[in-house]
């Protein structure tokens, strides 16, 4: 770890949790020369970021895609590190593969490759969509790497202390109203593209933010520019060797890191008020901390670590994303259909399906899925000759109208069975090996308010200057690195939090 100044005393910082956020705001407090501890109630660092192993299968449960290469040299280098000396990333060369369903046939309307290289993702959609619309990519690629440059460092990677930080400096702003990026973004898309398979596959990233592309505005073209544009990459072994690698340099660098170590509360200086002292372990020992920075969801953070009876009203009244129904499945048998690492099964219903999620918090009638195969690219997660399958399947946050005590069992079977219908499971149902289910309670017990993964949602008035703010200037020394708080869900988003949570950390301890 880095040496301080000697005329600037060494600090001490809790970080109350060890999932991706929490690693990143320690990767970017290393060379403060602080004293840093981990705390993690699980017996692993990543938090959503874990994996399901069993019989021979491995397959994370968690974050499934990977995108955004700078972000992540970003936290190494704050290390002193390179990536490729700690993770062996493998760059997709197939994005996706779109399959569009029409009626009962998963596949009736073709499929589309969402390809890494530019010029063959254009020869792609020329042979399947026509001149048009390939050379409506193009545009459209202009697009999103402009609404990328203006908006990165305007929206998403920095700290706002109030709502007009937004328009300082105001020259992006303006080009973001110029862009378009405040009209609602299915209407961008369709602008661009007349072939229907296209507008779908460049708009439906809104519904990782937790909004319907109806409803979401154009800024969000972002995710689609993160998934489209800036490349897709899988960490060999798994997701889940991001957060191994991170903890590894971070412990090389004197970070301390204690696993199986529950905190209970965070302690400030009068009870129920004043400034943050340190953290209560579920053990009752109480240790003494100057800075605390916790990587739990802010709702979580209030409730269960600070005491209080319901968090602050802009927490409170905050919407939450759709949640998932997760299915990780090892299967004897690779899937017969014509598959890629990442595949999405588009529905035959496209606005319909929205409005059942979001709007009536019901189970959508033709379910838009994610399908993962991570063993497709890297073969050891897999026994030979089989195949670990990650499946993901929308579906209501607890406020819907799902009881998935009673009613869990059948929304596994129907989706299992639109996954033999499109063969990627074998219509033996012996051939699954292996087995986890995660469904909304499930990940509630996880600690995900409202039972979903996704955190708060990113309707526009919960997004950038307008989100829960990372700190709460009624607790000094207590700060966020999370999905809940600034600037939002996502792998990249989590990773640029805890380093907006570090730059809090600095200024308050009066670093440089």
């Amino acid at each position: 770890m880095a040496t301080n100044s000697p005329n600037r005393a060494v600090r001490s910082i809790a970080i109350v949790g060890g999932g991706l956020g929490g690693l990143s705001a320690a990767a970017h407090l290393v060379s403060s020369g602080h004293q840093i501890t981990i705390f993690e109630s699980d017996a692993h660092l990543g938090g959503k970021s874990s994996q399901f192993k069993s019989n021979g299968y491995t397959i994370d449960a968690g974050p499934s895609v990977l995108t955004m290469l700078p972000i992540i040299e970003s936290i190494f280098a704050a290390l002193g590190e390179k990536v490729s000396d700690h993770l062996d990333l493998i760059k997709l060369d197939t994005l996706y593969r779109a399959n569009f369903a029409s009626g009962n046939d998963p596949y009736g309307e073709g499929s589309i490759s969402v390809l890494a290289n530019h010029d063959q993702m254009v020869d792609e959609i020329r042979s399947i969509s026509g001149q048009k619309d390939a050379d409506a990519f193009i545009r459209f690629s202009k697009f999103l790497k402009d609404l990328y440059d203006s908006e990165f460092n305007q929206f998403i990677d920095r700290n706002f202390d109030s709502l007009f930080d937004f328009l300082k400096p105001i020259a992006p702003t303006l080009n973001l109203v110029k862009l378009g990026a405040f009209r609602k973004l299915n209407s961008i898309v369709s602008d661009y593209f007349s072939d229907s398979r296209l507008i779908k596959l460049f708009s439906f990233q809104s519904l990782y933010a937790g909004v319907s592309p109806f409803e979401a505005l154009g800024i969000y073209a972002v995710i689609t520019y993160m998934d489209t544009i800036a490349g897709v990459y899988f960490p060999k072994g798994g997701m889940a060797q991001l957060p191994i690698a991170i903890g590894k340099v971070l412990a090389e660098k004197g970070v301390s890191i204690r696993t199986n170590t529950k905190v209970a509360s965070i302690l400030r200086s009068n009870g129920l008020s004043g400034a943050v002292t340190g953290v209560q372990l579920a053990d009752g020992s109480r240790e003494s901390f100057d800075v605390v920075i916790s990587n739990a969801e802010a709702a979580i953070t209030y409730k269960q670590l600070l005491g209080h009876s319901s968090p602050p009203r802009k927490i409170a009244k905050s919407e939450y994303s759709p949640s998932a129904l997760l299915m990780l499945l090892g299967s004897k048998v690779k899937p017969t259909a014509q598959v890629a690492h990442h595949n999405i099964f588009f529905g035959d219903s496209w606005k319909e399906a929205f409005v059942e999620l979001i709007d009536e918090g019901r189970q959508m009638t033709n379910a838009s899925t994610l399908v993962t195969i991570p063993s497709f690219s890297d073969p050891m997660l897999a026994p030979e000759g089989g195949a670990s399958i990650y499946c993901l399947e929308p579906v209501p946050n607890l406020s819907g109208k799902i009881d998935w005590k009673n009613e869990r069992e059948n929304a596994v079977e129907n989706f299992k069975s639109s996954l033999r219908v499109a063969k990627v499971l074998s219509s033996d149902p012996s051939d699954i090996e292996a087995e986890k289910i995660i469904d909304p309670l499930d990940w509630q017990a996880m600690g995900m308010e409202m039972g979903t993964p996704f955190s708060i949602s990113h309707r526009f008035f919960q997004s950038g200057p307008f989100r829960p703010a990372n700190s709460d200037k009624s607790i000094p020394g207590l700060f966020f690195a999370n999905a809940s708080t600034t600037p939002g869900v996502g792998v990249p988003m989590v990773l640029v939090s805890g380093r907006l949570a570090a730059e809090r950390t600095r200024m308050y301890l009066g670093d440089r």
